[in-house]
């Protein structure tokens, strides 16, 4: 295996950008479903106004959020050719080092569950959309 091939922490690191940088996409994509929902409120209602102001806010906030996960993306992206460092491998076998990666594997389940779980619903309603 060429040296440039060998697998890095900085490869590992660029790799994984696509995890904040989907999450980003979500939480842009989620922004502009409540933006154009707000379109279709009666300021004129009370009630509406409520709405609209607490779309607003989350919107306002998502789109915060989607633009800060696409700025760390785009950092992770870029330490693709980090120069790899010495580790310490007694640091490295700890068990919290176990345990914080299986949190991690942990929580990516539970966001592939909560995905696989509301889609049918969010298809139905586009279905009603369409229809």
């Amino acid at each position: 295996m060429d040296q440039q091939d060998d697998w890095t922490c900085g490869k590992g690191l660029a790799a994984s950008a696509v995890l904040p940088e989907r999450l980003g996409n979500v939480a842009a994509a989620m922004a502009a479903v409540l933006e154009v929902h707000m379109e279709a409120l009666n300021l004129e209602d009370a009630h509406a106004r409520q709405e609209y102001e607490a779309y607003r806010s989350v919107s306002r906030q998502l789109g915060q959020a989607a633009s800060r996960l696409d700025a760390v993306a785009r950092e992770m992206a870029g330490y693709r050719d980090l120069p790899m460092g010495r580790h310490d491998m007694e640091a490295m076998t700890q068990p919290r080092v176990g345990e914080n990666f299986g949190a991690f594997v942990g929580r990516k389940l539970e966001l592939l569950t909560l995905l696989q779980e509301s889609i049918e619903s969010d298809r139905q309603m586009l279905d009603q959309m369409d229809g």
